[in-house]
């Protein structure tokens, strides 16, 4: 099977940045005085390609899967919390649950390889709900050799790619739920960024150090067992999980549809890492939550020059970044469009000094 990854087209318009920079600059206010808060409106507004941007039916989308090398003891916690986590997203009870509930987005689970099966159901409207994805129960041990097959790497790329197609709105926020998985980021960010593991290497759900030097110890066996994956996707393959790789289709196929792309922590900064190195346009339709409190984050987002807009030292994941970020969104929005100009609303505006 070959993945079909659309072509994302440079979005860079500078007639409609200069605009957008007006229209904030005229608005009734201190030159730049709102901060963050313009420069994330005016992005906004370049990705949606209008002065006038609006937020439809955000989708929050957490993927999960689980992974071979938590076998090796690079997590804190057992395999066996994937699972009943997604449950616990399903009934309502986890942060994310809790925020997307708050902040009306629509939640939806995506298996991606979990390890068990998970009885699928119709959520009523307004609750969760989960979509079966499963390219298998868990990817292989990757620190002895390939974490998925080339063919099951496309699948997931495909399938994140198809779940997009089907969901409504123009914001994707994204989460992600996988016992071991910051070690998949970890592996990814050492791989395709050239760093150290003792850089990108941390605590995870909760390591000691004796547990983060094992930890390191295991990733860079699977580092030198898959030292001919260097490219972006066969690094993917060999050494990803396929909640990464079918977040990385969802992320290409929201960015070539113009969505924005709502990104929370390290894990799912990964799968935009991947995107990225595909499809570098990939960026442009990208809005960064928060930085991590996980050691590897912020080499991450420097490497794709992202600005997160929060940071609250968060390393919990599922999605839960990118939801207490979300409102900053549609605030940003309705600052362009609903704010009135010093014209229209009669006030004087600054004078020369």
């Amino acid at each position: 099977m070959n993945a079909h990854l659309p072509l994302i087209a440079d979005i860079a318009n500078e007639q409609l940045a200069q605009a957008l920079q007006h229209k904030l600059d005229h608005k009734t206010k201190p030159l730049g005085s709102l901060g963050r808060l313009e420069s994330l409106a005016l992005t906004l507004g370049q990705i949606l390609g209008t002065e006038t941007p609006a937020l439809e039916q955000p989708q929050m989308v957490v993927f999960a899967g689980d992974h071979g090398l938590a076998a090796r003891g690079v997590s804190a916690f057992p395999s066996d919390v994937t699972w009943q986590m997604v449950e616990n997203f399903l009934a309502g009870g986890a942060a994310v649950s809790v925020l997307a509930r708050q902040h009306g987005l629509a939640l939806t689970v995506v298996d991606c390889g979990v390890a068990r099966n998970i009885a699928p159901r119709e959520a009523a409207p307004g609750q969760p709900r989960l979509l079966l994805r499963k390219v298998a129960p868990g990817t292989q041990d990757a620190s002895q050799g390939p974490a998925m097959s080339a063919a099951q790497c496309a699948q997931a790329l495909n399938n994140g790619a198809e779940l997009v197609r089907d969901l409504p709105g123009n914001a994707l926020l994204l989460g992600e739920m996988g016992i071991a998985n910051t070690s998949v980021a970890s592996l990814l960010l050492a791989r395709l960024c050239g760093l150290s593991l003792a850089e990108c290497t941390g605590a995870g759900t909760g390591l000691d150090a004796a547990g983060i030097e094992r930890k390191r110890a295991v990733l860079q066996q699977a580092l030198d067992v898959n030292v001919a994956a260097t490219a972006p996707l066969d690094a993917l393959a060999a050494l990803g999980g396929y909640e990464v790789a079918t977040m990385v289709g969802a992320v290409l196929q929201a960015a070539a549809e113009r969505r924005v792309i709502l990104v929370d922590g390290f894990i799912t900064s990964a799968a935009v890492l991947v995107a990225s190195r595909l499809q570098p346009h990939v960026l442009q339709r990208c809005v960064f939550a928060h930085r991590s409190g996980e050691r590897g984050h912020q080499l991450m987002l420097a490497q794709m020059q992202a600005e997160p807009l929060l940071d609250l030292g968060l390393r919990l994941g599922e999605g839960s970044g990118a939801a207490l970020a979300w409102p900053l969104l549609p605030s940003a929005c309705g600052i362009l469009r609903e704010m009135a100009s010093f014209e229209a609303a009669g006030v004087s505006g600054q004078t020369a000094a």
